[in-house]
């Protein structure tokens, strides 16, 4: 299945918990639901730096951006046997979409439906792409459930694509404050952290076997 059940329904919470002033003066959470398009399947969001929001319509092969203030939303289409499935907002402003289906990174310009696919080579077909992250360098990391993870340097085009050292599982990727890049694997229950000169990953292995490591987050 290439997307979650949890995301089957038209409505979803595109943008979670605010904070908003209460009727009582108190700050608290509050859960706004936005409606998409029926059948888009949204799976992974990302707040865009002028608070408009997007989402990877994953059944229907688009990148969506949701407008809370008015809650409209645009679709990109980004081709045909489009799958995305993460979405980030890179240094330069601009959303980048691993894409399952195209087995590529996409770069959506910000404010238009120009886009620019970056294809993994033909030894990772199939890569089962999750999501991405950017390096203190503007290095583009990015994860594959088959066992694979890459880098793309946006400014050449550069890509090289990696094979994780325990095989399939890897999904989570994130960079920490002090410029450390981890990624989470799902099948593989363990974490590892890349040498962002080398490539290298290392395995970490945590305490708890089979607890099905899946989204890295920094700290």
């Amino acid at each position: 299945m290439r997307f979650s059940r949890a995301f089957a329904g038209a409505l979803v919470a595109a943008v979670a918990a605010t904070l908003v002033q209460g009727a009582d003066g108190a700050a608290g959470p509050r859960v706004q639901e936005y409606p998409v398009p029926p059948g888009t399947h949204p799976h992974d969001v990302a707040p865009a730096p002028d608070g408009t929001v997007w989402y990877t319509a994953q059944a229907t092969g688009t990148l969506g951006r949701l407008d809370p203030t008015t809650g409209q939303t645009t679709e990109v289409p980004l081709g045909q046997g489009s799958a995305p499935h993460g979405v980030i907002v890179g240094p330069d402003g601009a959303a980048w979409v691993t894409d399952g289906g195209l087995n590529a990174i996409v770069r959506v310009e910000p404010g238009t439906t120009a886009f620019r696919g970056y294809r993994l080579p033909a030894s990772a077909r199939n890569a089962n792409l999750n999501t991405a992250t950017f390096d203190k360098r503007g290095i583009l990391w990015f994860t594959g459930q088959s066992g694979i993870y890459g880098r793309l340097n946006p400014k050449t085009g550069a890509m090289r694509v990696f094979r994780a050292p325990l095989g399939p599982g890897p999904y989570g990727i994130t960079t920490t404050p002090t410029g450390q890049v981890f990624y989470a694997s799902l099948a593989g229950s363990h974490i590892a952290q890349i040498d962002v000169r080398t490539g290298k990953a290392t395995v970490i292995r945590p305490p708890t076997a089979g607890q099905g490591a899946r989204r890295d987050r920094p700290r």
